[in-house]
């Protein structure tokens, strides 16, 4: 269920070493998800998109998307394969530091307690990667859950919970998940070359809290890996890395401040291998082997917070500092001729962001003002492309980027005032970035037969924005309204260059029915819309809920990509909803159903692939066997609808997960 922020968000009980959400975000557009909503979701993207203003990159959720596609974006107007939001668990970020997607599988949603989704707020306390909002994750402090199932086409296992040994507290987490997976091409189309989208998850953590005086201690180390199939003969795709932080933290109080220390570093690894397919879906050649992508993110934060409690108000105030350093490369061979690749490939380099922000909130009677201003310097250096031919080891291609560097200034400001009878008022303005990632600056990358080149001159994007809500909450309801206009500028496109079949310089050879595209900063995404949410509960046993999101976006290229001024980006739908309902049917018996649509989106940015609009809905039943522990049957899909989630230049269409079954049991305390 959704939750809607009243003046100030709920209080949460900080075990861990994390200070609490500020006073300020309730001047912005934050929605909470608690424990309760996330439940009944086996994958934590696929639980956010309950949130209409979530868009996954083509549609397409952690169960069949490919490593570098699970990008995540807030408001629908700008999707990408990067994603375009910052993921923070207990303000560790989740971003993968050389692809900035996000490996949804390391953090089931059994191990939360609860999140807040901040959409397009800027940059605030948040920093580099938050252009359309942030995702921030709690990890849970206690009790314990188990859920276990099995469905049409494999199994999953999941477990997290919390024990106190003496003054020492553990938190720990496991899953593991298979999956025979489906046939994305069907029907007439498909073609032995058309394979089972097939998965293996496995991820696993452990936190320990140690009290010291008024601070604690939170030691976390994280470690994942998921194979999954592409879909087609010989493309496959394997992800990992692990992931180690530390952070204390000390509340703050009315009589003391309250402060925040963290440092955390990840390592990644993937392998994908990708195919060119044949005309008649035959068969399929090898592309690319991008055998290894080793690469490693660390970085630092602090905060110092202060809160005033006078017979007034209450203020509070925040002054920071984070610093994000990756680097990386991508280690590949390319060019598939006579039975082999004749290609090696080399690409990479390192990029960091450093910034120090204040924060400022105060709440006076029905008024709560806040803002920020933050200023960060971001840098690309070493930046390289190798490409040697195999048989005499000599170059082909040897370039080294520029060094570069620049400075980004953002900054947020909110008010929010109660009118009474529940109602609340607010409005905001805001500016946000995002600097390219290392595979956007350095790899170029092929899906069946379109390529895409890199661009090692990307600069940073940037947002600006403005939104006014209306809020009301009353004993059993609550709808919260929102419009707003955001700009981002110099926006990362993929812009088609090009079509095969072809040689193109530094791109190589492009086949029939494919297409060369190369990322740019292509002019200014401008977006307009309108959020709704709400909720209603009849009775004690019946929960109702809806949300619609409408957006208008269209992309000004500029001198750069003229082609595409008027149109509107690719992946971004014009209106998506979402409605649905609990019933506890009996004291045993609780029944669910949810239903999504979406309006048709482009696949690609020229408009011309067009993937149609659709509708699903799912279904979940629950039967209690006690106050701890229920059997459930889900129904994912359940219309069997085909939702298009992709499309070739030569009009053959990919599509999401037919209709699945799934049967399970959970057990809590």
């Amino acid at each position: 269920m959704l939750q809607f922020p009243p003046p100030e968000l709920p209080e949460i009980v900080v075990t861990g070493a994390r200070l609490p959400p500020a006073a300020g975000e309730a001047a912005f557009a934050v929605i909470r998800l608690a424990e309760a909503d996330l439940k009944a979701e086996q994958r934590l993207d696929e639980a956010l998109v309950s949130v209409p203003a979530v868009s996954l990159f083509r549609r397409t959720s952690s169960l069949s998307a490919n490593p570098t596609t699970q990008g995540i974006s807030l408001r629908a107007f700008a999707p990408s394969g990067a994603g375009r939001t910052l993921v923070t668990l207990d303000g560790v970020p989740l971003n993968d530091p050389f692809g900035g997607w996000v490996i949804w599988s390391q953090v089931p949603t059994e191990s939360l307690s609860s999140l807040d989704i901040v959409r397009s707020s800027g940059a605030g306390p948040y920093g580099a990667g938050a252009l359309t909002g942030v995702i921030s994750l709690r990890e849970r402090d206690e009790g314990a859950v188990l859920d276990a199932s099995v469905a049409d086409d494999g199994s999953r296992l999941s477990a997290s919970g919390a024990t106190a040994f003496g003054p020492v507290r553990l938190v720990a987490s496991g899953l593991y998940e298979t999956r025979d997976g489906y046939v994305p091409v069907r029907g007439s189309a498909a073609g032995a070359a058309d394979t089972r989208l097939d998965l293996e998850v496995r991820s696993m953590a452990l936190r320990a809290d140690l009290p010291i005086a008024d601070a604690v201690i939170s030691l976390r180390a994280a470690a994942f890996q998921e194979e999954r199939g592409s879909g087609l003969a010989g493309a496959r795709a394997i992800a990992s890395g692990n992931l180690l932080s530390a952070t204390t933290a000390v509340q703050p109080r009315a009589d003391r401040l309250g402060w925040r220390l963290q440092a955390w570093r990840r390592e990644t690894d993937l392998a994908n291998t990708s195919v060119a397919v044949s005309a008649d879906r035959a068969t399929t050649t090898p592309a690319n082997d991008q055998f290894e992508t080793p690469a490693t993110g660390w970085g630092l934060n602090a905060a110092l917070r202060r809160t005033i409690v006078s017979g007034i108000g209450r203020a509070e105030w925040e002054f920071g500092a984070d610093a994000r350093f990756n680097d990386g490369e991508t280690r590949e061979r390319f060019r598939f001729m006579a039975g082999a690749f004749t290609r090696d490939r080399i690409a990479g380099g390192e990029t960091s962001v450093v910034g120090a922000y204040a924060e400022g909130s105060s709440s006076v009677g029905p008024w709560l003002i806040a803002g920020g201003l933050r200023l960060d310097q971001w840098r690309n250096e070493n930046g390289r492309r190798l490409e040697r031919d195999r048989a005499n080891g000599l170059p082909t291609l040897n370039e080294t980027d520029p060094d570069r560097s620049g400075e980004v200034v953002s900054a947020r400001l909110g008010v929010r005032r109660e009118i009474g009878a529940g109602q609340a008022l607010r409005l905001a303005a805001y500016t946000g970035f995002r600097p390219a990632t290392l595979n956007e600056l350095h790899r170029p990358f092929r899906v069946g037969n379109d390529l895409t080149e890199a661009n090692a001159a990307l600069e940073p994007e940037r947002l600006t924005g403005v939104e006014a809500g209306w809020a009301w909450t009353g004993e059993r309801a609550s709808l919260t309204n929102t419009v707003f206009w955001n700009q981002i500028d110099a926006a990362i496109v993929n812009v088609t260059i090009g079509s095969g079949p072809g040689v193109f310089p530094r791109a190589g050879f492009v086949p029939a029915g494919g297409v060369l595209r190369q990322r740019m900063n292509a002019g200014t995404i401008e977006a307009a819309g309108l959020e709704i949410d709400g909720r209603l509960e009849v009775g004690e046993t019946l929960s109702l809920r809806a949300a619609v999101s409408i957006t208008g976006a269209r992309i000004d290229g500029g001198v750069r990509a003229p082609q595409l001024t008027g149109l509107r980006p690719a992946q971004a739908p014009e209106w998506s909803a979402t409605a649905g309902l609990d019933w506890r049917a009996t004291d045993r018996l609780t029944l669910a159903a949810d239903l999504r649509h979406e309006s048709r989106r482009f696949e690609d940015d020229l408009n011309n692939r067009v993937l149609e609009a659709a509708t699903t809905a799912d279904v979940r039943a629950e039967w209690a066997l006690s106050s701890s522990a229920l059997i459930w049957i889900a129904a994912d899909n359940l219309f069997d609808a085909d939702v298009e989630v992709s499309e070739t230049a030569t009009g053959v269409a990919g599509f999401g997960p037919p209709r699945t079954f799934s049967l399970g049991v959970r057990l809590s305390r």
